[in-house]
């Protein structure tokens, strides 16, 4: 079995240990005896859409933002097509945010999405800072989420678009309607670093199956693997946050 993973932007969008969740996600497969192969993508450099099975984007701040945003308006089309044809993606805060239609910036400032995701994102007045629990189910998988969040962006998704998860503690998209991120076909947004999956083995068994399905055909089943140590790592991160 293979997984085969684009990285987008790997230098400008990596804020908050966002590429942890690349290394989570080959060392996860190797464990598993899956072959996995990583790709990196700039500026300028465009990755041939059907050869993929997973594709990552990680945060960045509004400067990294604006040149990646100007790139994705070339690239958009491609990766549209590949998540609309059963390609998995993970794109964390940034990244999120320039998948949606548009980010406008508290400088007035408009960055104009790819409109992947039916939703829109507004600066805020306060910055919506600190570890975050949301409850989610994705997948057949309900599952507790565990991340750390670090954002002034307001995401506000469409009527009838979903979630990935409702907040328990933290902020969220917004901090006004309960969500956090958005989830489309195979493709997630989150607000949620930390980074996300290495604390949260059941949302990287989720994207591996998925990957795997996209590879294989929708009959490949993920082979087990014992989470015990990410298990721990997640249950502290719970009791670090509730205090």
């Amino acid at each position: 079995m293979e997984v085969r993973i684009a990285h987008l932007y790997p230098t400008l969008m990596n804020i908050y240990a966002d590429r942890g969740n690349i290394i989570t996600l080959v060392q996860q497969c190797r464990w598993r005896g899956i072959d996995v192969r990583v790709e990196e993508f700039g500026l300028d450099e465009v990755p041939d859409w059907k050869a993929f099975d997973f594709f990552y984007l990680g945060g960045g701040q509004d400067r990294e933002q604006q040149l990646v945003c100007r790139d994705l308006a070339i690239k958009g089309a491609g990766l549209r097509e590949a998540v609309e044809e059963g390609a998995v993606l993970l794109s964390v805060c940034g990244g999120y945010q320039l998948l949606g239609d548009y980010y406008r910036t508290a400088a007035g400032e408009t960055m104009d999405g790819i409109g992947l995701f039916n939703a829109h994102t507004v600066a805020g007045d306060r910055r919506c800072i600190g570890n975050v629990i949301v409850e989610s189910e994705i997948g057949g998988r309900r599952l507790t989420l565990v991340g750390f969040e670090n954002h002034s962006g307001k995401t506000y998704l469409d009527e009838g678009q979903k979630p990935l998860g409702r907040v328990v503690s933290g902020y969220g998209n917004n901090a006004e309607d309960g969500g956090e991120g958005i989830v489309y076909r195979n493709a997630i947004g989150t607000y949620m670093h930390g980074p996300l999956l290495p604390k949260n083995a059941g949302l990287t068994d989720h994207v591996l199956e998925q990957s795997l399905r996209h590879h294989h055909g929708k009959s490949a089943e993920l082979p087990p693997l014992e989470h015990d140590f990410e298990d721990a790592a997640h249950q502290a991160a719970i009791r670090i946050t509730r205090g």
